[in-house]
């Protein structure tokens, strides 16, 4: 029995009509609804108040850091020439130290004795005629390690750096190889030395390094504690009257590390001092260094001024304001929404322009107001800050109507639902 053409016709679009009944209408009322699409122009503006600058002068070579939690020099500005240049007395710190690495000072006690020979007295004479800085010895003395120590940080002694490395290396040559086998050890890349006492023009190094050797010298506790016990009208019992000559603006919070002056480095001052941390955190240390200084009417209100920039760069701003928005989501079926950051952040930008805003947000189709659908991020000098972003409004299912008239869009939704 043959069918006829109109009723195949009508079987067919029974058929079809079956499978749109009990195939398509399920898939498009049940199937996954596409992603909302994000718009995050303009997110970069959002960020928090410009941070205050650091100031540094742009004569002479100055580099600005602060003591991390682990004792290291986080550099926070540089100012003038960035490149090597002579550093002066700042070598005298590199004696003390590469000195103490093998030989250091004890915990308690003056340490070994340091016998004075004809060649101590010889620079003695020497570095007195040219008026260079010296120290008075005798042949015959015996100066304690911890007192030659202080003489080279405080009184800047030439004659005794060159006592020092003597008696520690057996001579200036092979302390100057040694030394600078160790500068390369512990990472500084630009910092050399060519005697013990820095009065060679080739002892040269940048600002920014020298920040960290001065950070190195203040995690030793033996070092630390001759600066800070330089200003002990009596010294204790047992030590030597050491002339604190390297001392540099005391008055106005300042510990000067070293202080020189030379023909080829200018005048140069290595110094330390505490400002003032954020409310209820403990107080941070600066260290700074400022080399080839023309005198003391540019260094001095030129430390001062990067000392008071740096109290006020120590002071948190605002990062992220709660209620900002950074991104605007629609979805196809014309609901719309922003995401506003839900949470106030602050960071000590330490004068440091804060980094692009970066915005990332979840992939949703529907969400209600208040939900967390992605997150905030800025750069800043002490790390990343970051808040979640919560939806102003809902995006709601579009109902059954939307649904069987988008089958693309929604077959789409489906396909990379799959990919996921």
């Amino acid at each position: 029995m043959s069918l006829a053409p109109g009723r195949i016709v009508g079987i067919i679009v029974g058929a079809l009509a079956i499978l749109g009944i009990g195939v398509y209408g399920p898939a498009m009322l049940l199937g996954p609804l596409p992603d909302v699409t994000v718009k995050v122009e303009g997110a970069a503006d959002a960020a928090g108040e410009p941070p205050a600058p650091i100031v540094l002068p742009g004569t002479g070579a100055n580099a600005l850091a602060v003591i991390a939690d682990d004792g290291s020099a986080k550099t926070l500005a540089l100012g003038g020439e960035a490149g090597v240049v002579p550093v002066g007395g700042a070598a005298k710190l590199v004696a003390v130290l590469a000195t103490l690495e093998s030989l250091p000072l004890p915990a308690e006690g003056a340490g070994p004795g340091i016998p004075i020979g004809p060649a101590d007295y010889t620079d003695y004479l020497k570095y007195s005629g040219e008026g260079s800085r010296a120290l008075q010895v005798s042949p015959g003395e015996t100066w304690t390690e911890r007192d030659v120590v202080r003489a080279v940080l405080l009184a800047s002694s030439n004659n005794h750096a060159d006592t020092l490395v003597r008696w520690a290396f057996g001579g200036v040559e092979p302390y100057v190889a040694a030394a600078n086998e160790w500068l390369a050890e512990n990472g500084f890349e630009s910092t050399r030395v060519d005697d013990a006492t820095g009065l060679s023009g080739d002892n040269v190094g940048t600002a920014e390094e020298l920040t960290r050797l001065v950070a190195l010298a203040l995690a030793d506790p033996e070092i630390a504690e001759i600066f800070d016990g330089s200003a002990t009208p009596t010294p204790t019992p047992g030590t030597r009257n050491v002339p604190d000559i390297a001392a540099h603006l005391e008055g106005d919070g300042v510990r000067s590390i070293s202080r020189s002056f030379t023909d080829q480095a200018g005048l140069c001052l290595l110094f330390t001092a505490e400002i003032p941390g954020a409310e209820g955190d403990e107080p941070r240390r600066i260290v700074g260094a400022m080399l080839r200084m023309p005198d003391y009417e540019t260094l001095d209100p030129a430390v001062l001024a990067a000392l008071e920039s740096t109290k006020v760069a120590a002071q948190p701003i605002t990062v992220i304001t709660s209620g900002t928005a950074y991104a605007e989501v629609e979805a196809p079926w014309g609901d719309r929404g922003e995401l506003v950051a839900s949470t106030t952040r602050t960071a000590v930008a330490w004068g440091t322009a804060l980094g692009e805003t970066s915005v990332t947000v979840e992939p949703f189709s529907t969400a209600a107001k208040g939900r967390d659908v992605g997150r905030a991020a800025v750069p800043t000098a002490t790390g990343e800050i970051a808040s979640p972003l919560e939806l102003s409004a809902d995006i709601r299912d579009p109902g059954p109507l939307w649904r069987l008239s988008h089958p693309v869009e929604l077959i789409s939704a489906f396909v990379a639902d799959q990919e996921r």
